[in-house]
C-alpha cells in the first residue's frame, strides 16, 4: 500500500499526535533523509519526508523510529535513526500497532506488506514475531509510554 492510496490528511494528523511533522514530496523528486533510497520515506529529526508513490510501512518504520527516541537524540536524526536492537525491535512493534490507526491499513495490511518489503524475523515471519516474539519490544515501548498492544 503506497501513501496515495491513504486519505488525505490521516497521516500527518497520526504523526503529529507524536510530535512529528510529514512533508509530501513531489512524485519522482529526491526524498530527503531516506535512507533506502526512493520511494522509501526519509527521516531528519522530527521530519518524515514521503511521496505519494511511498510504501505506508516505510513511512511508519521510520516515524516510529523517531518516536521511541527520547527528544535529545531525535533532534540529531539524519537518514540513519538508530543502532540499537531493542529500539529497531520496538519500531516495528510499534508500526504494525500503529497501522490500525490509519484508514483502510491495520496490522494485518502492514505485516503483509512487511514480509512482501523484505523485512525477516526469525520465526519467518513479520505476524509470527509480532505475536509470538516481541515480548521486549513491547515491555520497551510500555517503559516508554507508548502504545504496546
Amino acid at each position: 500500500m503506497r501513501l496515495a492510496a491513504l486519505p488525505l490528511g490521516a497521516a500527518a494528523t497520526l504523526l503529529a499526535r507524536y510530535g512529528l511533522v510529514l512533508h509530501r514530496i513531489e512524485d519522482g523528486a529526491p526524498i530527503p533523509g531516506s535512507f533506502w533510497g526512493e520511494p522509501e520515506a526519509g527521516v531528519i529529526a522530527h521530519n518524515v519526508y514521503v511521496r505519494g508513490d511511498t510504501p505506508v510501512h516505510s513511512m511508519l518504520h521510520e516515524a516510529c523510529h523517531l518516536i521511541v527516541l527520547p527528544p535529545e537524540r531525535r533532534a540529531q536524526v539524519h537518514t540513519d535513526a538508530t543502532d540499537s536492537v531493542i529500539e529497531e525491535d520496538a519500531t516495528c512493534c510499534l508500526q504494525i500497532i500503529l497501522a490500525d490507526e490509519l484508514p483502510g491499513v491495520g496490522r494485518g495490511r502492514l505485516m503483509a506488506d512487511m514480509d512482501a518489503w523484505g523485512y525477516t524475523y526469525r520465526l519467518g515471519s513479520t505476524q509470527a514475531w509480532f505475536e509470538q516474539d516481541a515480548d521486549d519490544a513491547r515491555a520497551f515501548l510500555e517503559e516508554h509510554g507508548l502504545p504496546h498492544h
